[in-house]
């Protein structure tokens, strides 16, 4: 069954680290990917996403229509940066597999979900 790792931080504090920082977690994290894409827990590789400021918000206005904005208008602390996606027997595997994950600056937690299925 498939997986949704979310990665869950503040990007803001990303963009704070040095270079040679972001290179040592960057480093980390394909340590991460060379563990795990051998054994096909990795389904489909990942997307890391770029900073809330780049963001489109699309809502439904007053009358049901779409309404384009620009950037995230919630304020929050923690925003998904990331997407990992995970082949896995169970919740359970897809959660050790997550716990292995290098949590480091700019990263606070981890979600996984199951991936719906509408077959």
């Amino acid at each position: 069954m498939k997986y949704a790792m979310l990665i869950f931080g503040d990007d803001r504090e990303w963009s704070t680290l040095s270079p040679d920082d972001e290179q040592d977690v960057m480093k980390q994290i394909y340590e991460w990917y060379e563990r795990w894409q051998p054994t096909g827990k990795i389904a489909d590789g990942g997307a890391e996403l770029q900073s809330r400021e780049t963001a489109k918000t699309v809502r439904a206005d007053g009358n049901g229509q779409p309404v384009i904005t620009d950037g995230p208008y919630l304020e929050l602390k923690e925003i998904i940066g990331g997407v990992v996606m995970l082949e896995c027997d169970d919740i359970d595997e897809a959660g050790r597999i997550a716990a292995t994950w290098p949590l480091t600056a700019g990263m606070s937690a981890l979600e996984v979900r199951p991936v719906m299925s509408r077959e």
